[in-house]
């Protein structure tokens, strides 16, 4: 990894053409992949598997970008994009805080920072901030409840099914992956940056918390004796439980649950995780009559 004692280049400030109005707004050119002041962009991979632990993380691509600056609630702290992605990304630049740096590199140059091509050519860097309390995200109507899901692809598209069966949060254990992960954040398709989420705590005291609020609990199981999910009335306000790919959920969560199962052709039982989610939430949508 790249020290950050490095002695900072002098920055080169350019003035690209890409402000409302064809205002030219300034950007800082690196030529340096050792610049400190891209320290939170080195070793992307590596750092995002051990864990950052500085109250950081980092979103990749032009969609996630817009998003984050323009409906989430966490507070971006700098921006790196290569050369070629300045007229693609000029409404968006735009609209940031005078505040944020803008760093620019040619692509060889952001390859080098990161450790790997960075084919979208697009990345920030943002604060999580205060996390959201439990209380903070009971009350909605529908919530999604992740129970030690610790790949983070299903954690990304179980929130981009959230998002888009109108589930109000999501809640997860703290034995599950962390929603901000960069590669959970692009699966999520940009939803883990606005939708409100808890992240820590146990099952037990989720389902605790939940009865308390006054929800029914779905845990979905492939059990026999559950009940089908077509069979399930919806009133009220209703989670859906679910657990880990392979083990599902434990019994104990089950038991204090109303155990909820998908019909499937006979001979199986099971679909991603994120899939049963998003079938389970599209029963709750449409017996809402949402739109």
């Amino acid at each position: 990894m790249r020290q950050a004692c490095v002695p900072p280049p002098t920055a080169k400030l350019a003035s690209f053409p890409i402000g409302v109005n064809n205002e030219a707004m300034p950007r800082i050119s690196v030529q340096d992949p050792a610049d400190p002041r891209l320290a939170p962009y080195v070793s992307i991979r590596e750092r995002d598997l051990t864990g950052r632990g500085d109250g950081r993380f980092i979103v990749e691509g032009k969609v996630t970008l817009a998003i984050l600056a323009e409906r989430s609630r966490f507070p971006i702290e700098s921006v790196l994009i290569a050369e070629s992605r300045l007229e693609p990304l000029r409404e968006t630049l735009a609209g940031l805080p005078e505040s944020v740096p803008v760093y620019v590199a040619t692509q060889g140059v952001m390859d080098q920072i990161a450790g790997f091509p960075i084919h979208r050519g697009i990345l920030a860097c943002a604060r999580k901030g205060e996390p959201l309390a439990l209380d903070e995200v009971l009350g909605r109507e529908t919530l999604l409840v992740l129970n030690d899901i610790s790949n983070h692809d299903n954690v990304g598209a179980a929130f981009r099914n959230a998002a888009a069966f109108g589930a109000g949060g999501v809640l997860l254990d703290q034995r599950s992956c962390d929603p901000l992960y960069r590669k959970a954040v692009r699966v999520s398709a940009g939803s883990a940056l606005w939708l409100p989420f808890h992240h820590g705590g146990t099952g037990e005291a989720h389902l605790t918390a939940l009865h308390a609020a006054g929800y029914e609990v779905w845990a979905l199981t492939p059990r026999a004796d559950a009940t089908p999910l077509p069979d399930m009335p919806v009133t009220g306000k209703v989670a859906v439980l679910l657990g880990a790919e392979g083990p599902g959920l434990p019994d104990a969560l089950i038991g204090g649950a109303k155990p909820v199962r998908i019909p499937m052709a006979a001979g199986f039982d099971s679909v991603n995780v994120a899939t049963a989610g998003a079938i389970a939430m599209s029963r709750i949508f449409e017996a809402r009559g949402a739109d």
